[in-house]
């Protein structure tokens, strides 16, 4: 393990944005962070204020929320599809079936979370069939399987790439022999690019500005890399080799030329520094922490990013059967505060607290602080799930396989 400091002092970068919708995977800005502020700090002692509960199939997608309308995807014995309901009151809207159902060891159904631009839906199944949805009908406007496409194979345990919006094109990672990230165009799915070699991982892209230039990065199943969201040109690539290509967590941006990439599988997290030398870029490692003995080995869970900290769940083992919750200080690598076998869980962060989904089904609230371990709330809300809270309007939304919970967290006025 080894840790170096960044110069100059390390910030989280700030992005515009309006409270209120969740439009894509972790976010308005594909960071596990919401905007929203007058946040519930604990439950009453009847338990949550549950909004509305509705059934729903077999599914490991999360929710996207866009203009009253909430949208994931599920299958039941025979198809998969995308759904949208009613954000307030969770009626059904409309229901479409993409792909036949989908099975898998590690758990059946889809794996990604729809992205909503423009009027459309985009929607990746578990065997990697890509899917444009006009948002009011559900009606297919295009549908593109891009496994036989690419002349690719799907990711072992399934396709979990969520879609990203990027310029023109809808943007996925593939992982065929030439194609381990693809952009297709937004209106026809017609392939707009191709980008880097291998097995896809499990990850999701980010869109972020480094070192001056918007790019792709891409966590793929042996590396990360820097891609033109114009044209798929691999900008730089550094290798990242885990066991079984578990590469799961979205990229973080740390600062205006440091991303952060973090493996569970025993693995661990690096800092990538991301400069240019005329027209090259290169990606160099400024900050590690690996091995057994990391600080951090983040497995489905993206880490939350605030004032120069990482709120994060830390796997220790192989395929992680300890999870605790942790609190990292980026500048020089400290683990500031840990709660030992807090259990496999996700957060998101909003309103200065960490709300908590665990895999036993329980929603919990933490503060997001530095100065240690506080818990203020706890209840059972479903099943096992291992979807990371949602927070949309003041509510928020979390699922397993036999249904969907809404619940109000707007603290009283």
């Amino acid at each position: 393990m080894r840790f170096m400091l960044l110069s100059p002092v390390l910030v989280s970068l700030s992005v515009s944005s309006q409270a209120g919708d969740w439009p894509q995977f972790l976010g308005p800005h594909r960071t596990g962070i919401s905007d929203e502020t007058g946040l519930v700090d604990s439950f009453p002692a009847s338990g949550p204020d549950i909004a509305w509960r509705v059934p729903l199939g077999v599914g490991m997608s999360s929710l996207a929320i866009h203009d009253g309308v909430a949208f994931t995807m599920y299958q039941d014995l025979d198809n998969q599809f995308v759904v949208a309901l009613n954000a307030t009151s969770g009626k059904k809207k409309w229901a479409t079936p993409v792909a036949p159902a989908y099975e898998n060891s590690m758990g059946n159904g889809p794996r990604a979370t729809p992205t909503v631009h423009n009027g459309l839906v985009y929607s990746y199944t578990g065997e990697g069939i890509l899917t444009a949805l006009d948002e009011n009908s559900g009606d297919v406007v295009w549908s593109a399987n891009t496994p036989k496409e690419q002349k690719g194979r799907p990711a072992e345990y399934g396709v979990a790439s969520s879609p990203l919006i990027a310029g023109d094109s809808v943007v996925v990672q593939v992982g065929a022999p030439n194609a381990a990230v693809v952009g297709f165009d937004l209106k026809t799915g017609e392939t707009n690019w191709t980008a880097g070699q291998g097995n896809s991982g499990y990850s999701s892209p980010a869109l972020l500005t480094l070192a001056g230039k918007q790019q792709i990065v891409a966590f793929v199943g042996a590396a990360v890399l820097g891609i033109s969201p114009v044209n798929g040109t691999e900008l730089w690539r550094y290798a990242y080799v885990t066991d079984y290509d578990c590469n799961t967590a979205t990229p973080v941006q740390i600062d205006e030329a440091s991303v952060l990439i973090s493996a569970a599988e025993n693995h661990g997290s690096t800092i990538l520094k991301i400069s240019k030398a005329g027209d090259a870029f290169r990606a160099t490692s400024s900050w590690s922490s690996l091995g057994k003995n990391s600080v951090l080995r983040a497995e489905w869970q993206t880490p939350a990013l605030a004032d120069g900290h990482l709120f994060a769940l830390d796997n220790i083992g192989s395929a992680g059967p300890i999870t605790s919750l942790v609190c990292v200080r980026v500048a020089d690598g400290e683990q500031l505060w840990t709660q030992n076998r807090f259990g496999k869980s996700n957060l998101t962060l909003a309103d200065g607290k960490l709300f908590i989904s665990t895999m036993k089904g329980e929603l919990a609230i933490v503060k997001a602080s530095t100065a240690g371990f506080t818990e203020t709330a706890r209840a059972s809300v479903l099943r096992m799930t291992r979807q990371a809270p949602v927070i949309s309007n003041g509510r928020l939304y979390l699922r397993d396989d036999r249904e969907i919970v809404c619940i109000d967290v707007r603290a009283a006025k």
